[in-house]
């Protein structure tokens, strides 16, 4: 009786030995597997005071109009916007869209600063195509869209960002590329914007109907080539707004709804203010020219400004490099505006301002 007891007993004992083990194998994870394969990356840490973190700071929108090859009041030579683009880089900046900087949505790497890039009037030196002999076509390399996508493939961390605004006609002056044209840019992560249908003078309108039609003219033209697209931003022909203050409210949006824009943009001066800065209007953005020559741009041009901000007599944006925060120093707190931060977490450190004189509106 003793000894089938005992038999008994280990029997039991491997039975649920073996019960055991099944339950490890199909009910245990891998550790080691799941660590590799599903634990969350930690967030990187950045040091704000180290790269002197400042989403107060000002961001330069820049104006161009044609590239040529001459430099003139409103054209760049090739070799000068390259140098522009390679100037920009050097220093740290990168580009970002002109809706991303009106809605804040800035996610540019930390330490660098964000800069928008903008050409208005359409020209055909904005984007080029020439006809081979055999009936193929080449983009030209010296207009705009290629300079831009030359130099993005030589440095992939200067994103291909920039936005054209149009007039009403054929877009780019090229007919029978037209379609390609804009569907090329789209494509590539560029953006359309308006300039009105005939690059009206808007002191001179009186009614809303005619800003309306100026508007519309562009957008029920391009609807044609890139029906899905939303246009919704604007850059003011001549920086012109109309004597009726009244009006303005149907150059940001039209009186039925047909339209809206969130960011207009004006003629250049200086660098504008940060897209949480408790005074930034998206409907009234500054636009730096982009140009050196001193006949015409008076101290207001590209590397009047380049070098304003460097030295820090202007204080530029530097990117904490989180979409979802927005970082300042304690001393510029009252910048910001919490209403136009949305959800974003606001985050100020202790700093010492390199200069005394350094200027933020």
């Amino acid at each position: 009786m003793f000894k089938k007891s005992i038999i008994f007993l280990i029997l039991v004992f491997f039975l649920l030995a073996g019960c055991s083990k099944v339950e490890e194998v199909s009910g245990v994870p891998d550790l080691e597997g799941e660590l590799t394969e599903d634990a969350p990356d930690e967030e990187e840490i950045v040091d704000y005071e180290a790269i002197k973190a400042n989403e107060a700071g000002e961001i330069m929108v820049i104006m161009y109009h044609s590239i040529g090859e001459e430099e003139k009041e409103f054209t760049r030579t090739p070799e000068n916007f390259k140098s522009d683009l390679q100037k920009l880089y050097d220093l740290g900046y990168r580009p970002i869209s002109l809706e991303d900087y009106a809605k804040g949505n800035i996610n540019t790497e930390a330490g660098l600063s964000p800069v928008v890039i903008t050409f208005d009037d359409g020209n055909l030196n904005n984007f080029n195509i020439f006809e081979k002999e055999d009936g193929s076509f080449e983009i030209d390399p010296n207009c705009a869209v290629a300079i831009l996508e030359d130099f993005h493939k030589e440095h992939p961390d200067f994103p291909l960002e920039a936005t054209f605004f149009l007039n009403s006609g054929i877009p780019f002056k090229q007919k029978e590329y037209a379609q390609y044209k804009l569907e090329y840019i789209l494509e590539k992560g560029m953006d359309i914007g308006n300039h009105t249908a005939t690059h009206v003078n808007f002191k001179k309108t009186v009614s809303s109907d005619e800003i309306e039609k100026e508007i519309m003219g562009v957008i029920d033209s391009l609807q044609e080539y890139i029906p899905e697209y939303t246009i919704n931003t604007l850059s003011l022909p001549f920086g012109s707004r109309p004597k009726d203050d009244s009006l303005n409210a149907y150059i940001a949006k039209g009186s039925e709804n047909q339209y809206e824009n969130i960011a207009i943009v004006e003629v250049g001066w200086d660098p504008y203010k940060s897209p949480y800065h408790v005074d930034f209007n998206p409907e009234a953005i500054h636009r730096v020219r982009g140009s050196d020559l001193q006949e015409y741009v008076k101290g207001t041009g590209l590397d009047d400004w380049i070098g304003r901000l460097e030295a820090g007599t202007r204080v530029k944006f530097i990117s904490d490099g989180s979409p979802d925060k927005v970082v300042v120093p304690k001393e510029y707190q009252n910048k910001i505006d919490v209403n136009k931060i949305g959800e974003r977490e606001l985050i100020t450190y202790s700093s010492t301002p390199d200069t005394p004189d350094e200027k933020i509106d």
